[in-house]
């Protein structure tokens, strides 16, 4: 563990989108603050894509060797960005060797190996930070600044709907990596666990009860138009009105991107090339002719000690990628929309007014609600960190790597904000949701946690 002012040296293991475009990308962009000296990805293209622009570190064509080199390497830190099913075995690995590491999100896939996890790193006393990149955007930093004031009162319900975008949807959970719930996660685990995050910091404690309902209704088989072929360019014929239709996006809309999420179909990204691959991938199948089995759609209701009630809404029928808030209070009701960064923070006493300072915001217009109290229209600066399609998380991506290898920098990797101990309810959230969305009964969370043996973490902000 490094202590030192230099540049931390750190080992990217997974060079997709996650691992290249937000963690390794920050560090190549702040080469005062850190350095990537090794990647490990069994696809050549991929990894010798980030090594070259890391200005030449080591390649390893698995994540065995480069953790077997990381004393070698003069290593101080490690990003494990590999697919969702490896997650575990990779992370029990560097923390044998003792470094800190940043886990990307879902830490686990499933419950026993989120046990497994949890046991080795408490055994290994681990540094250990998921990937929970929410809690680092300006946006959200914003809202639990206003809400920790008081200045809405005492919390009484918190809304966060996550729009996924039909688009975003079709691409990353009908025909990609996280399609099915036995490779990678349910949908609510692998798309919301960002938000149950947000729900448990804003909450401040864990729930004491989860109901879910939810399912998977319209990219399925029964629901594909007749004569829709296995790929879209096979001659669909409803082409021309198909939301779905492949070419439209990957080769329309995003004819000016050559990075995420382009680079994931291959990586001759000309028009050819993308057609090319459009026609036997899986990024060109029918959104009705897959093998794709998450929810679609799915509703979480969440108790919390106090009285909090919490709603969490996920849908991928949306015409924005974005997350909208709503949060009510005993004097007060916090609204928010991420992608804009608009907050509109009504406040009902008439002596209440909003904390100083509140970071990055470009103006407050103040206006008479119709009963008369003071209503607060705040724009939150977005940095300009964001890649694109599905990428960014509205600064949240850089906003972690910079919290993350500060931490490593001070030896604090897996306190505070970076705890894995407190990201562990969010995932204990995920998979009672799930549970309680095929069970079709709500489920209590202490008890079914402490038999599943996997402590909720200590209540904490």
């Amino acid at each position: 563990m490094s202590t030192s002012d230099h540049p931390q040296r750190i080992v990217v293991i997974g060079a997709g989108g996650r691992g290249r475009d937000a963690y390794g990308r920050w560090a190549i962009e702040h080469p005062d603050r850190a350095r990537v000296v090794a990647v490990a990805d069994p696809d050549a293209a991929r990894r010798t894509a980030l090594a070259t622009a890391a200005g030449g570190a080591a390649e390893y064509d698995d994540w065995q060797g480069a953790v077997a080199d990381l004393g070698p390497l003069k290593a101080d830190a490690v990003i494990i960005a590999v697919p969702d099913a490896l997650h575990v075995d990779v992370a029990i690995a560097v923390a044998d060797a003792g470094l800190p590491f940043l886990l990307e999100k879902p830490a686990a896939p499933t419950i026993a190996e989120l046990q497994r996890l949890a046991r080795h790193a408490r055994e290994r006393s681990s540094a250990l930070a998921i990937g929970h990149v929410l809690r680092f955007t300006p946006f959200w930093r914003t809202v639990k600044r206003i809400v920790d004031s008081g200045v809405i009162g005492r919390t009484i319900t918190i809304e966060i709907r996550e729009n996924i975008g039909f688009w975003h949807f079709a691409h990353s959970y009908v025909r990609g990596n996280w399609r099915r719930s036995e490779t990678s996660g349910a949908m609510v685990l692998t798309k919301t666990s960002h938000d149950l995050d947000l729900i448990r910091w804003l909450a401040g404690h864990a729930p004491e009860s989860v109901y879910s309902i939810g399912d998977l209704t319209w990219f399925r088989s029964e629901n594909a138009p007749a004569g829709a072929p296995e790929f879209c360019v096979q001659g669909c014929p409803v082409a021309d009105s198909c939301p779905f239709f492949a070419p439209r996006y990957y080769v329309d809309a995003l004819a000016d991107v050559s990075g995420h999420p382009v680079h994931l179909l291959g990586t001759d990204t000309s028009p050819a090339g993308r057609m090319a691959a459009l026609s036997t991938g899986d990024y060109g199948r029918c959104v009705y002719r897959g093998d794709n089995d998450v929810a679609d759609h799915q509703q979480t209701t969440m108790l919390f000690p106090g009285g909090v009630t919490a709603t969490l809404t996920a849908s991928a029928f949306t015409a924005e990628n974005t997350r909208n808030v709503t949060i009510t209070g005993s004097a007060g009701q916090l609204s928010g929309h991420m992608e804009s960064g608009e907050l509109i923070v009504d406040l009902f006493s008439p002596e209440a007014v909003l904390p100083e300072g509140l970071p990055l915001v470009l103006h407050d217009v103040s206006s008479k609600a119709p009963m008369g109290h003071d209503r607060h229209t705040l724009r939150v600066a977005i940095p300009n960190a964001d890649l694109g399609d599905h990428a960014g998380h509205g600064g949240g991506d850089a906003g972690l790597m910079s919290e993350f290898v500060e931490a490593v920098r001070q030896g604090t990797v897996g306190t505070g904000e970076l705890s894995f101990e407190t990201a562990l309810d969010s995932h204990l959230m995920a998979f009672s949701a799930e549970e309680s969305r095929l069970s079709g009964r709500p489920i209590d969370f202490a008890d079914w946690s402490a038999g599943i043996a996997v402590p909720v973490a200590e209540p904490s902000s």
